[in-house]
């Protein structure tokens, strides 16, 4: 399955040996979307994570502050609203498909928890490893701070 493979070079999934990366394929959901538009929009509730398989998606973040945003532009292999898998809060950015024929896969928050509930050593790796990932992103978030001063 496409999906399984892709999932293998996902680092959120590092630590998952064949059987988990099916068991996390089969709760995913399989989206499709055109340029320019919307996954999610900054501000709206959040309650899932994406996997990119085919195509590019551009995170936007407003500063609030009438300011122009900052993109970020992420593909295949990466994912994005992993954050939601956590705290259901809202979105912190906007996501848009960069291309027509854009695929994600989604897992909702929902059907995450009860798979971490039903395999807790997939529960512990992945909750790990995005631990670590988010440690990373507020590690730098940090820096860039301290270097704009």
């Amino acid at each position: 399955m496409e999906l399984v493979e892709i999932l293998k070079g996902v680092e959120l999934c590092r630590g998952l040996d064949a059987q988990q990366l099916g068991r996390l394929a089969a709760i995913s959901h399989r989206e499709e979307y055109n340029a320019d538009q919307p996954i999610f929009d900054q501000g709206t509730h959040g309650e899932k994570m994406y996997v990119i398989t085919r195509g590019e998606v551009e995170i936007r973040i407003k500063d609030g502050k009438g300011g122009k945003p900052i993109s970020l532009y992420l593909g295949q292999g990466q994912i994005f609203g992993e954050m939601a898998l956590l705290d259901q809060s809202d979105r912190s950015a906007s996501v848009i498909a960069c291309q027509n024929n854009t695929v994600v896969y989604s897992i909702s928050s929902d059907d995450f928890l009860n798979l971490c509930t039903s395999d807790t050593a997939l529960g512990y790796i992945m909750m790990r490893n995005m631990a670590m990932d988010l440690s990373f992103k507020l590690r730098h978030r940090n820096l860039d701070a301290s270097s704009a001063s």
